[in-house]
């Protein structure tokens, strides 16, 4: 069992639901990163969902666009993100990380060469926004190899035979994105998110978070009524855009965030 299934395992049997941090590695600076990885799972983080910087990160709204480009200021790479999370194991050896971002870079290094280092530094899983199941079966093959979870996402215009499919091809959690378009949507219809999720709980019985849209502790405490987690990033990030000159700043008021988002969720009635 992996460590991202221990973990829901053990936040089911303690009535609790996951509550995942996105975070840009090396965004504002690269020896910033690991120093908030810490202070997120101190305030009551569960997984931790780390981006890898990328040039034409198309699925992400301006604010987690403009994070990338402030990282890659720093010419931080796979590699680099992957040496984080090695820093990172040095003192945390249970909080499960995921690598989140594009296939490209991993083309790049080579998907065996990738899972190695990632499994090797203390990686779990990854979720990559640009190819689906189908065109990744070597790097998922890779992957499974080196006991690493494959994370897809599943959206609202997802038909129920393709949802079907990316559920079964899943593992540790699926990822449900809770708008059309890209992340750091301003609203969502949680009457909407909601009913959509119910429907596609019957295809799978591994855990779905819940993505976009997340900012604050009360929309946190609003997926948690129905959801196994949910995943927080452009609400986060920004507090990193608006405090980039001081990163003491960055991380008092992330841990703050992650504080209220864990207490209102832990609130809710889940039993």
């Amino acid at each position: 069992m992996s460590r991202i299934s221990d973990r829901f395992k053990q936040l089911k049997a303690e009535n609790k639901k996951a509550l995942i941090p996105y975070v840009v590695a090396g965004d504002p600076v690269p020896e910033f990163t690991v120093k908030v990885m810490h202070e997120m799972v101190r305030k009551g983080a569960d997984i931790i969902e780390l981006g890898v910087p990328f040039s034409e990160p198309e699925a992400e709204g301006a604010v987690i666009q403009v994070a990338h480009e402030r990282a890659l200021t720093h010419n931080v790479s796979l590699r680099d993100t992957i040496q984080m999370v090695a820093e990172f194991r040095q003192s945390d050896k249970n909080t499960p990380v995921l690598l989140m971002g594009y296939i490209n870079p991993i083309e790049k290094m080579g998907y065996e060469e990738f899972a190695k280092l990632a499994k090797t530094a203390g990686v779990d899983a990854s979720l990559l926004v640009n190819v689906p199941p189908e065109e990744g079966v070597e790097l998922e093959i890779a992957l499974h190899k080196q006991g690493l979870d494959t994370i897809y996402l599943v959206a609202p215009t997802t038909t129920d035979a393709r949802a079907e499919y990316l559920c079964g091809k899943s593992r540790g959690f699926i990822y449900y994105v809770s708008l059309k378009g890209t992340t750091g949507a301003s609203t969502i219809n949680m009457g909407e998110v909601e009913a959509r999720f119910n429907h596609l709980k019957q295809f799978t019985k591994i855990p779905m978070v819940v993505g976009f849209g997340i900012k604050d502790g009360a929309s946190a405490a609003r997926v948690a009524e129905f959801a196994d987690g949910s995943v927080v990033g452009s609400a986060i990030v920004q507090i990193f855009a608006d405090n980039k000159d001081n990163p003491n700043a960055i991380i008092e008021s992330v841990g703050e965030l992650v504080h209220e988002m864990r207490t209102a969720m832990d609130l809710v009635s889940v039993g």
